[in-house]
């Protein structure tokens, strides 16, 4: 294993990895332990050799850009989704050429799809899962973490040859291809924070008019004290706590300090700010969101005959429901309802692989969905 933290250090890595085939990667953010999450580790393993880069030490990254790019060299990730996503928002590396284990072995029907069970299954390697919200932009790393970071790269290529020969023996290598190049476009959504969201917390619609007023505003409160802190909202007082303190209204330390399922410890700290997003609230009304508008019934009927479609392709595949076909993609499909391959393809994001492989059963199912009852295709 090599810790890259110099520039002079990562320019010779990038040459390195500019003559290889192949490379397995993997990152590590900060996301359980901080209010905006940030890269902290970059783990890369060729055939023989195991990277760890630093990216709070080195900053820029634009000598691994090549690689990341370059359609030669073939990127392998498993769950793809945040860390291409976080690769292209932290340092501007686009990944092209990738293939994801997890999106392989789920198209394979693999049930047990976690590097850690892969893993295990595979090479007979037990994953340490102490370390698995371990705080990465502690600095100095600990010995154990960094063992656990590059296990977590160095099987990617490895395993990326057992999960394809067995896509090549099922017919399943250009299924995996598309999906590869869907997560290729994956980006990071931005955290701005929305005080409206506090109506996402279960049970906030259940409140009396009061008492969902100071909910919102502990719920902004919260949401300050977190951000000045660079920790993520829970660890600055859970959902719990918020609702006991707005249920109870309290008007006084002495009433807050009897507040039931409020810790002592969240008292002894933020009693005050408590108080004042109480004390704030009274002077506000925050009536219910309006009813989100129901689906006419004729889409809710398509949207329910290509969901059993699809309950029955994934049972004669032997795959989870999402690997056919997304709940959004189904959705968009029952609203616009297209007619023809031209406004299929428009509907909704498939990629040619599942236009040409299920594209007519859709558009049977889409055209009976009113009348006969459907069959899985």
């Amino acid at each position: 294993m090599i810790v890259v933290s110099t520039r002079e250090s990562l320019h010779d890595v990038a040459r390195e990895l500019g003559g290889v085939p192949g490379i397995g990667v993997d990152t590590e953010a900060d996301s359980f332990h901080s209010y905006r999450e940030k890269t902290c580790l970059i783990q890369i393993s060729t055939r023989g050799s195991d990277f760890i880069i630093d990216p709070l030490a080195l900053k820029d990254l634009s000598p691994l850009a090549p690689v990341f790019s370059d359609a030669a060299v073939l990127k392998v990730f498993h769950a793809a989704e945040n860390d291409v996503a976080n690769l292209k928002r932290d340092f501007a590396l686009h990944t092209r050429h990738l293939f994801d284990t997890r999106a392989a072995a789920r198209i394979l029907g693999i049930k047990q799809v976690g590097l850690a069970d892969l893993l295990r299954a595979h090479f007979g390697v037990e994953a340490n899962k102490r370390l698995q919200r371990y705080p990465w932009a502690k600095r100095p790393l600990d010995a154990a973490a960094l063992d656990y970071a590059a296990a977590d790269s160095h099987y990617l290529l490895p395993l990326r040859d057992i999960l394809h020969r067995q896509l090549l023996d099922v017919g399943r290598t250009e299924e995996a291809e598309e999906e590869a190049e869907r997560l290729e476009g994956s980006t990071a959504t931005a955290r701005v924070f929305d005080p409206e969201s506090f109506w996402r917390l279960k049970g906030a619609a259940t409140l009396a008019p009061g008492q969902r007023a100071a909910l919102r505003e502990l719920y902004v409160w919260r949401d300050r004290q977190a951000a000045a802190a660079d920790q993520p909202p829970f660890r600055i007082a859970p959902d719990a706590a918020l609702f006991a303190v707005a249920e109870a209204l309290p008007s006084d330390l002495d009433s807050l300090r009897r507040v039931s399922g409020l810790p002592s410890s969240l008292f002894e700290r933020y009693a005050f700010g408590m108080l004042a997003a109480v004390r704030r609230s009274r002077a506000k009304e925050v009536p219910l969101p309006p009813k989100r508008a129901r689906p006419d019934d004729a889409a809710l009927k398509r949207y329910e005959a290509l969901r059993s479609w699809r309950r029955g392709v994934a049972a004669a595949r032997g795959v989870e429901h999402d690997v056919v076909i997304s709940n959004a993609v189904l959705q968009a499909l029952a609203t616009r309802n297209p007619s023809d391959a031209g406004e299929l393809a428009a509907a909704a994001a498939l990629g040619p692989w599942k236009l040409r492989t299920y594209g007519p059963a859709l558009l049977t199912v889409l055209r009976d969905a009113l009348g006969n009852t459907c069959t899985p295709h």
